[in-house]
């Protein structure tokens, strides 16, 4: 897979697989994208974990937090790295423990790492990288737009939500 691009038509359909994730990273500090990109989500109907240890046992905008991937009531459909990417290789072996595994693989924006995202997609996850899901999920859907952001979208029809699988 090329990781330098993706189709509009890769991320909607990565995208439109996920219902849970397991946020790896996350900060309950407001200041912080992860704490804004949990709140997005959230709201978009995403049952989210976060996964920090110091947050351990508590919660974040009533998401609720875990110490380690291996702690998780369940699977989560994906597993989204607020990490850097020296940190990477350690938590897709974490990642890789899990059972069932979780169907994507997603690194955040400035976050890249080729190896993991080779092994990740032979153990059969698909693998996005150097991308923020409430990024992706506000530019297919058009809202991004109402920010004056260029979506790259150009569309007649009406708005279409991503909506959690």
């Amino acid at each position: 897979m090329d990781h330098e691009r993706y189709s509009d038509d890769y991320i909607r359909r990565v995208l439109s697989r996920v219902k849970s994730i397991a946020m790896v990273g996350l900060s309950a500090n407001a200041a912080r994208p992860s704490y804004f990109a949990l709140g997005y989500l959230l709201k978009k109907g995403y049952r989210v974990y976060g996964v920090n240890p110091a947050l351990a046992g508590k919660s974040v905008l009533g998401a609720p937090c875990f110490g380690a991937l291996k702690d998780l009531p369940d699977t989560p459909d994906m597993i989204d790295i607020f990490r850097g990417a020296d940190a990477v290789p350690g938590i897709l072996d974490d990642t890789l423990a899990l059972q069932p595994l979780p169907k994507v693989f997603w690194m955040q924006l400035g976050v890249r790492h080729d190896e993991s995202a080779r092994k990740a997609e032979a153990a059969g996850m698909q693998v996005v990288m150097n991308r923020c899901p409430k990024i992706e999920i506000g530019r297919l859907s058009g809202e991004i737009g109402w920010l004056g952001i260029n979506s790259g979208v150009m569309s007649s029809r009406p708005l279409r939500a991503i909506k959690p699988g």
